[in-house]
């Protein structure tokens, strides 16, 4: 039987080796990478890779962004996005960057396996407040006539409004993405006009509600 190979991401290394005990267990199933942060994930899901599975909260780089980004650089790569909150702002976001499951990490035991077979099915995954959460929101825009709206940010201004949010320095900020300050702060500016937006208080609002960081 031919293994699905799969790049398993969570900033937490207790976390990675109990999933990885979860998943070499099984005959179809074999981790072949690890990475601790999105920006890690995103370099080692290329060739060899059929199935990423992603933590939502993770430094540098979100899972979210992170499956937005591999999605544009190796489409072939299935996803699944695990989680501790049953988040609805996070499910969207998820299924939105090409995500084919959700998994909530208080019973990853139990449904990460089927979703990761799922996945390889070419079907989706959703935990049952998923599933609820969707038809809801479906209803809801159907009734209203609209339509849930996309970002207003780039992938890069997303990346500074985490890092902004989470207490990082322009230097700081400029030294990890090898940028010039200058360039950071012209990212901050673009974002706080875009967003109507004042400081980095409100930033960190959107953060959080954007998915971006954890409340």
């Amino acid at each position: 039987m031919e293994r699905t190979r799969i790049l398993l991401a969570d900033d937490h290394a207790l976390v990675r080796r109990g999933l990885r005990m979860i998943l070499d267990a099984e005959p179809d199933l074999v981790v072949v990478a690890e990475a601790g942060n999105g920006a890690e994930a995103v370099e080692l899901a290329g060739e060899g890779v059929d199935l990423a599975i992603l933590d939502i909260a993770m430094p540098r780089m979100t899972g979210i962004q992170a499956a937005r980004e591999i999605s544009r650089r190796a489409p072939e790569v299935r996803l699944l996005m695990l989680s501790m909150y049953d988040n609805e702002q996070y499910l969207f976001e998820s299924l939105k960057a090409g995500a084919s499951g959700y998994v909530l990490k208080s019973v990853a035991d139990r449904d990460l396996l089927e979703a990761c077979r799922a996945a390889m099915r070419g079907e989706p995954f959703l935990y049952p407040g998923a599933v609820t959460a969707l038809i809801r929101d479906f209803l809801q825009r159907d009734t209203r006539g609209e339509e849930l709206p996309g970002s207003l940010l780039t992938p890069r201004e997303e990346e500074i409004v985490k890092l902004i949010a989470e207490g990082h320095s322009s230097k700081a900020i400029a030294d990890m993405l090898v940028i010039s300050i200058k360039t950071v702060d012209r990212h901050r500016a673009n974002v706080l006009a875009k967003l109507g937006m004042r400081d980095r208080l409100e930033l960190t609002r959107y953060a959080i509600r954007a998915g971006l960081i954890e409340p």
